[in-house]
């Protein structure tokens, strides 16, 4: 038999629980020093790295070691904090607040955190062995035995309430499922990060030696399938239709982020036409200005898709997520909000990055720096260049691949206002993140959320 829980009940076991405190009022909100968030988050970005690795043991010692090995480093927590500031920003503003706290809190519910460490079939069929986990995971068995399963979450019966008669005000607590869907988003970035080491062959991570570096490249690759396993079971267990589909969808979109940044820039083909097709100097040269220019608008649009597709896809679906199984609805805007911050935040995030290879030492930024040019990539303080200087073209078609390129090109960089003309567009795009936020309602995490536009802008690693 279920137990009914009264709406006010459910808010004084989370405060008592989590340690959280309601929502201040708007005049007391504005008179309060600005949060940092990482401070204010810290026991909870703690707690979440804790229960994480625990998710990620293996009966392997060999991927035990791997998958945890960039958990074990320091690292930003960015995609974390999006998604806990925004659950508490939005929490109660949807119209489905009430069934989601009702689901998370009630017993037998399916949505307390317990719940979601428990497998959807049996352990025996997943054979996905965790010592972490000894109660929910088993290992192969050479025999198995067939017995009738038991449902793993009876029908739940409607709530007792109804969405239309409650007032939508700021629960300022983070439901279960959301802070497993901030571990998720780690996850998946750290697995990205893994294969991503070995496509760049990169020696360094976090100011240490990369997993490729340490483990070599088929432990690197297979420990980042592993954790994104990890991460798609427990995506699964969530329990919510459209954020599988979201944060799914972020694979495909780090893929084909990487095959496009393998794209050329075709320059060939254009001067031949032009040669062809216009005999006087004078055309021909606004005729290849014309063709310089496309080219330029075309490698821009490959470069800010690209970085869409690479960084800011997780982030804006995390924060999406986050107010999805906040019980925010099609249709209502914190969804679109949540969606918008995220896209702009991860641009300017990207954005930032690609500064700092030019600006940053190698021990200060984490990861050698200059990497893109060794890797042939032209990024946002190279195409500004091109502008500049029109000789930097050839270079970049050819990625940089002949001796002395490499050196050139920056060279042609630093002495163009590139650098300083990407961190101008890296604030537009963090300033176009704080902007959507003036819808939400007044409040710490709200804030917080604006103060992180400011610390990705201002970052130096």
């Amino acid at each position: 038999m279920y137990r009914r829980c009264s709406r006010g009940l459910l808010y004084e076991r989370f405060l008592q629980r989590h340690g959280f405190v309601r929502a201040q009022s708007t005049v007391a909100a504005s008179q309060k020093p600005r949060p940092d968030p990482f401070k204010t988050l810290a026991p909870k970005l703690a707690e979440l790295r804790t229960d994480l690795i625990s998710m990620l043991g293996s009966g392997h010692p060999a991927i035990n070691e791997i998958a945890k090995y960039y958990f074990l480093h320091p690292s930003k927590q960015v995609r974390p904090v999006i998604v806990l500031l925004l659950a508490q920003a939005t929490n109660g503003l949807g119209s489905d607040w009430n069934k989601k706290l009702w689901e998370a809190e009630c017993e037998n519910a399916g949505g307390r955190q317990e719940e979601l460490n428990r497998p959807l079939s049996r352990p025996d069929v997943l054979n996905d062995w965790n010592p972490s986990m000894p109660a929910n995971t088993a290992n192969f068995d050479p025999k198995f035995a067939m017995h009738p399963a038991k449902p793993h979450r009876p029908p739940k019966p409607p709530p007792a309430y109804s969405n239309a008669s409650v007032s939508r005000t700021l629960a300022n607590i983070v439901l279960p499922t959301q802070r497993r869907l901030a571990q998720i988003v780690e996850m998946m970035h750290t697995a990205s990060l893994l294969h991503d080491d070995v496509i760049d062959e990169s020696a360094l991570r976090r100011g240490a030696a990369s997993a490729p570096a340490s483990y070599g490249n088929k432990l690197s690759v297979l420990g980042g399938n592993f954790v994104l396993g990890r991460a798609s079971a427990a995506l699964s267990r969530l329990g919510d239709g459209e954020v599988m589909e979201l944060i799914s969808s972020v694979l495909p979109n780090l893929v084909e982020g990487e095959i496009l940044q393998l794209r050329e820039i075709k320059m060939d083909d254009d001067k031949a036409a032009v040669s062809a097709k216009h005999d006087v100097d004078v055309a021909k040269d606004i005729l290849e200005k014309n063709i310089s220019g496309q080219r330029s608008r075309d490698a821009w649009n490959i470069y800010l898709q690209k970085t869409y597709l690479k960084t800011a896809s997780l982030m804006a679906k995390g924060a999406r997520s986050a107010v999805v199984l906040g019980g925010c609805k099609e249709g209502e805007v914190w969804k679109e909000i949540a969606y918008a911050y995220g896209r702009n935040l991860g641009i300017a995030f990207q954005l930032v990055d690609d500064v700092l290879d030019y600006e940053s030492a190698s021990a200060t930024l984490g990861k050698p720096g200059g990497a893109d040019l060794q890797l042939g990539l032209a990024t946002g303080p190279a195409l500004y260049a091109w502008e500049e200087f029109p000789e930097i073209g050839d270079l970049i078609q050819r990625k940089f691949d002949r001796p002395g390129d490499v050196e050139l090109a920056r060279d042609y960089v630093l002495r163009s206002s590139g650098v300083q003309r990407t961190r101008a567009l890296a604030q537009a795009y963090a300033d176009k993140a704080k902007e959507v936020l003036q819808e939400l309602p007044d409040s710490e995490a709200k804030a917080g959320l604006e103060v992180l536009t400011e610390r990705v802008i201002g970052r130096k690693s």
